[in-house]
């Protein structure tokens, strides 16, 4: 695999083009005449508001609800070089103070990059802060008044393999494999305002307030939202009538709903259920991310040929080899971007063998 970080090149390499990210993202050569397609997505349009799927509050819920609805409504009033100024201040006050999940990200980039130095790891983590801190701004952005501005800032590149795979697959609907990468609330937002389909699983949160608050957030701009508990059937309807859904796929597993597959040469337990979904539906596996750019405001949605999927009919061989191609999609991308990715998830929590040490420890 072509990796931007080698022991022979130390540090990320913002040269490498994403086309040459490796064996598992792959993008051919732009058609020489930007309006051949690339300009004009056959993304399936947006059907407008989604009925909300809003949980019901209780009153104390409800008035929290309110109080953090209107706190972004008025935050969302102040000039962008405070806002930003504010959320990057804030990611720095959490790196220093977020002593656990501190721990926990350096942990991973141990694993990860093993021939970075302490240094250069640190290096990495506080700006993937920096980078949480500036997708708070952004949320609140989203979350407030003149939210739909936000689509300014947001652009797609490589539109023509999209519109590509729609003639190969017409009428189906397309798996979008993403990641916590980028500012990632931004990306199935950022489409919708675009004023395209596009539909998120989501899993009902314990803060019942703040579960409402994402929902409502993601549905006021046009995302759909998936329930987990009805999920599968959602999904498989989804697909069927032609629907675009993304599932970020970088997320630890149960023990009970993993595949044991290598993320940076560490065995990682992935959601057996995303290959799952795409056999049943036989639906195409498209990677895409949102990539923050240099002046840290603006976004390119950044789209790759679609994951070449084994059948051979052998269902566990193939959920391993497949899965693992996500995975490394993943982690290619990560590898070029390492400062936008969420270091501080437990990404090996659930280790291979039952009572083995964790890894955080």
């Amino acid at each position: 695999m072509a990796s931007a970080l080698s022991p022979a090149n130390p540090k990320p390499d913002r040269r490498e083009s994403p086309d040459s990210a490796g064996d598992v993202l792959k993008r051919g050569a732009a058609p020489a005449d930007p309006a051949n397609g690339a300009t004009k997505p056959d993304f399936p349009l947006s059907r407008g508001i989604p009925q909300s799927t809003r949980i019901r509050l209780g009153l104390k819920d409800r008035l929290i609800f309110w109080l953090m609805v209107g706190a972004l409504h008025a935050l969302s009033l102040l000039p962008d070089f405070i806002l930003y100024q504010l959320g990057i201040a804030g990611g720095l006050i959490f790196y220093h103070l977020d002593r656990r999940h501190t721990r926990i990200g350096i942990r991973n980039l141990e694993i990860a990059f093993p021939q970075l130095s302490d240094a250069e790891r640190r290096r990495i983590l506080r700006a993937s802060y920096i980078n949480l801190g500036r997708t708070g701004a952004e949320y609140v952005r989203l979350g407030g008044f003149f939210y739909r501005r936000l689509a300014r800032r947001i652009s797609y590149n490589r539109l023509d393999i999209w519109n590509n795979l729609t003639r190969k697959y017409p009428g189906k609907g397309a798996l979008i494999l993403t990641a916590h990468f980028g500012d990632f609330e931004l990306l199935p937002a950022g489409h919708a305002l675009h004023g395209f389909q596009i539909s998120l699983v989501h899993h009902t949160q314990r803060f019942l307030a703040g579960d409402a608050l994402v929902t409502f957030v993601r549905e006021r701009v046009g995302v759909q939202i998936i329930r987990k508990h009805t999920a599968a059937r959602e999904m498989l309807r989804a697909l069927k009538r032609g629907d675009i859904i993304g599932i970020p796929l970088d997320q630890n597993a149960k023990r009970s709903e993993a595949i044991w597959v290598p993320f940076f040469n560490e065995l990682a337990a992935t959601p057996g259920g995303f290959d799952r979904l795409a056999m049943m539906a036989g639906a195409p596996v498209l990677p895409v991310f949102i990539v923050r750019q240099p002046d840290g405001r603006s976004h390119v949605i950044e789209l790759f040929e679609e994951i070449e999927q084994q059948r051979t009919g052998d269902r566990k061989a193939d959920a391993l080899v497949n899965t693992a191609r996500y995975q490394k999609a993943i982690e290619q991308m990560v590898r070029k971007y390492p400062e936008q990715w969420l270091w501080t998830h437990r990404r090996y929590r659930t280790r291979p063998v039952s009572g083995t040490p964790s890894l955080y420890d």
